[in-house]
C-alpha cells in the first residue's frame, strides 16, 4: 500500500469557466491556468503521482508545453492513472477537500465523484469530496482563488 498527497491552487478571474472535478459550475469567475485549471483534479494527479513515486504534475504535464494548453483535466487524470497502473498500482480510495469561499460545491459532489471514479476504475463510494471555506481569511477567503488537497491510497497489484 502507498499513500500520496497532492495540493493545488489557482486564481479566480473573469472570462474563464469554473471547472471542478470535471464539472462545469455556473459562476461569474473561473480558474486561471494553462489547462482548464481544475484544482481538484490537479491535486488528485499529484497525489497519485506521489503515491506511485512518479514525481508531480508539473514535471509530467508542464505548463510550458503547448500540448496541454486548454486541456481538460479529466484527460490529465486519465493519463496520470495510466502511468500509475503502468507501475502496478490501483486505487483503493481517494479523499479530497476543496477550499473555496464561493461558490458552494455541495450540489456537485456526486457528479464530481462519478467523474473521478469513472477515470480511476473505482466507484463513487471510494471517492470522497469535501468542501470548506477559509472563514474569509487569505486569498481564498477574499474570493481571489480556489485550492484543493487530495490524499490517495494505492495498492500494488503486481
Amino acid at each position: 500500500m502507498r499513500i500520496g498527497m497532492g495540493y493545488d491552487v489557482h486564481r479566480l478571474v473573469k472570462g474563464r469557466d469554473l471547472v471542478l472535478g470535471g464539472v462545469a459550475i455556473p459562476y461569474e469567475k473561473g480558474l486561471l491556468g494553462h489547462s482548464d485549471a481544475d484544482v481538484l483534479l490537479h491535486a488528485l494527479c499529484d497525489a497519485l503521482f506521489g503515491a506511485a513515486g512518479l514525481g508531480d504534475i508539473g514535471r509530467r504535464f508542464p505548463d510550458t508545453d503547448p500540448a496541454y494548453k486548454g486541456i481538460e483535466s479529466l484527460k490529465l487524470l486519465t493519463r496520470t492513472y495510466e502511468m500509475v497502473r503502468g507501475r502496478g498500482f490501483t486505487l483503493v480510495n481517494a479523499d479530497a477537500t476543496v477550499f473555496a469561499q464561493e461558490p458552494k460545491i455541495g450540489p456537485y459532489h456526486r457528479q464530481m465523484a462519478q467523474n473521478i471514479a469513472a477515470v480511476l476504475d473505482s466507484t463513487p463510494e471510494c471517492i470522497n469530496i469535501k468542501a470548506t471555506t477559509t472563514e474569509g481569511l487569505g486569498m481564498i477567503g477574499a474570493g481571489d482563488g480556489i485550492a484543493a488537497m487530495a490524499v490517495v491510497l494505492l495498492e500494488n497489484t503486481i
